[in-house]
């Protein structure tokens, strides 16, 4: 191997050419499907996601036979869970809503999307904070739309967010990275899930794992090693469920250096004193916030691929996902 050739193990090795398909609020593209006729494009979605994702664009709204331009409707208190409203007409658009909901996302189910795009305030795809209304009219407290809360609770393995959130890098991040974890988890399960591919899946994905959650990653690893003793595909599902569980944790800057500091221990006999001190100041200012993460990425990758440390070339932490991205670079 070549001293300067990069690691190998990046996020495409575990891709084929199966598209990564994403849901998404039909607003958010540009079509004019909003109560007023008109859109919200966000230009970071169709411009640069739109790059790496296929879009599977949905509006509820038209697909129960709201027009355009149509009377505004909101969220109001009920018994159980808002109901939603057309407050001009009293009509009571919920149990409409909710059966078209439930078939929809079941229709969404079949198409292996690997995560899903909302429209952040909507009465039916907003996910969190959007306003709930006394039947006097008065904003009283915060809820979920109501086709965002079928689709979150009969499908709580999708990576889900806002378009709003997506402006914060750490959400933004966080989602997208799970986003690919999910599609390399998907393409696992296509070409024959097995212990062995469990394994090597699971080993490949270790230090990404811990740098979300550390207790969640030991979990996964008591799951794989239950191999044996329990239903295989009893264990399989066990597998995901925690798998998709640790990757909605927030990766902080603490738990980013931890890894950082574990992946530099791999590389203390192949590094001399002036590197060794080199890489901690790096993962240092990374820690108290004055460099992003992909400074002390960028300098452990080159130090990898020099010394040809191959259990660390396996890792998909040092490349979860493309670089043109630049999602480490802000983070």
């Amino acid at each position: 191997m070549n001293q300067t050739t990069l690691p190998q193990q990046s996020w495409n090795s575990w891709h084929d050419d199966a598209p990564i398909r994403l849901g998404i609020s039909s607003c958010l593209l540009g079509a004019k499907v909003r109560f007023d006729g008109g859109h919200k494009r966000d230009r970071y979605l169709t411009d640069v996601l739109g790059e790496w994702f296929d879009w599977v664009a949905v509006c509820p709204e038209l697909d129960i036979g709201l027009g355009v331009p149509r009377p505004t409707i909101r969220l109001v208190e009920g018994d159980e869970n808002p109901r939603l409203v057309e407050p001009k007409s009293g009509e009571d658009l919920t149990e409409r809503m909710e059966v078209y909901s439930h078939q929809k996302v079941d229709e969404l189910m079949a198409k292996d999307l690997d995560g899903y795009i909302l429209k952040r305030a909507s009465p039916t795809c907003g996910m969190e904070r959007v306003k709930v209304y006394t039947e006097a009219g008065m904003p009283l407290k915060s809820g979920a739309g109501v086709f965002a809360r079928i689709l979150l609770d009969k499908w709580p393995n999708l990576p889900v967010e806002e378009e709003g959130r997506l402006n914060d890098p750490m959400l933004r991040a966080r989602f997208i990275e799970h986003v690919f974890c999910r599609h390399r988890w998907r393409m696992l399960v296509k070409r024959g899930l097995g212990r062995r591919s469990l394994i090597e899946f699971h080993t490949a994905h270790k230090l990404l794992l811990r740098a979300h959650n550390e207790a969640g990653y030991r979990r996964l690893g008591k799951i794989v090693a239950s191999a044996g003793t329990i239903p295989d595909a009893e264990m399989f599902q066990a597998y995901e469920d925690e798998f998709h569980n640790v990757l909605k944790n927030r990766a902080t800057r603490k738990r980013h250096a931890n890894v950082l500091y574990h992946v530099l221990g791999y590389l203390k006999k192949a590094l001399d004193p002036f590197e060794k001190q080199e890489a901690v100041a790096l993962i240092e200012d990374y820690r108290n916030e004055l460099v992003p993460l992909i400074v002390p990425i960028t300098l452990l990758r080159h130090h990898i691929a020099k010394h040809n440390i191959g259990y660390m070339k396996g890792q998909l932490y040092l490349e979860p996902h493309p670089r043109e991205l630049m999602l480490r670079n802000r983070v």
